[in-house]
């Protein structure tokens, strides 16, 4: 017989902070998060509006249960949990927010709670910069903010998203980014990719 594996795109966003901090997602992202094509949506956080979370829930057509939100330092939504655990393919993926780390965004705070959840691929926020990283077969992904919005102290960043495609115990990872480019001197989504497999280390991005 054919074992067919099926890819399985996944969203991964967060630290939206609408309207708290950002008016709105940026509309060159809208138009590429079309509904019905994203399976899974994992989110890291900081909604911050009931709009928001029921935007993200319409991405996933006729499948609300798979959208995953944790809790974010600005979320006022009791219902999300601090930490979460969610598998797709071959893959076990924990998420969290990040504020709760000590020292928050340190690997070896990520590595602590990737070992504490047990999974193989840990997706936290908090800092607003995009973030992928391999280390002992193990896969540790922040998305960034999607809408660009500044972290508590003030600082800008660019807006990003990631899109994962997972088949089986593989995953290609896309960072998008609308950011300025150079070359046109115009603002411009820009996509980066990575591929993880929970049978060979392949690393890409650092963590500080």
């Amino acid at each position: 017989f054919f074992y067919v594996c099926i890819i399985q795109l996944v969203l991964v966003l967060g630290d939206l902070c609408i309207p708290n901090r950002k008016g709105k997602l940026p509309e060159q992202f809208k138009t590429l998060l079309v509904p019905g094509k994203i399976k899974h949506v994992l989110c890291t956080g900081n909604v911050c509006s009931k709009s928001m979370d029921q935007y993200l829930r319409n991405l996933v057509v006729g499948n609300a249960a798979n959208v995953h939100i944790v809790r974010g330092d600005m979320d006022d939504e009791k219902s999300y949990p601090e930490t979460k655990t969610v598998t797709i393919g071959g893959f076990k993926i924990g998420m969290c927010h990040g504020h709760q780390l000590v020292p928050s965004a340190h690997l070896e705070s990520l590595l602590n709670l990737q070992r504490k959840l047990d999974v193989d691929i840990l997706i936290t926020g908090n800092t607003h910069q995009t973030e992928v990283f391999a280390n002992d077969k193990k896969y540790l992904i922040n998305p960034g903010s999607v809408t660009g919005a500044a972290t508590f102290n003030g600082k800008t960043s660019i807006p990003s998203f990631i899109l994962m495609a997972i088949k089986g115990n593989n995953v290609v990872t896309f960072v998008y980014e609308y950011k300025f480019d150079p070359d046109t001197n115009t603002q411009k989504v820009k996509v980066s990719k990575s591929e993880f497999s929970k049978n060979e280390e392949t690393a890409s991005g650092t963590f500080e």
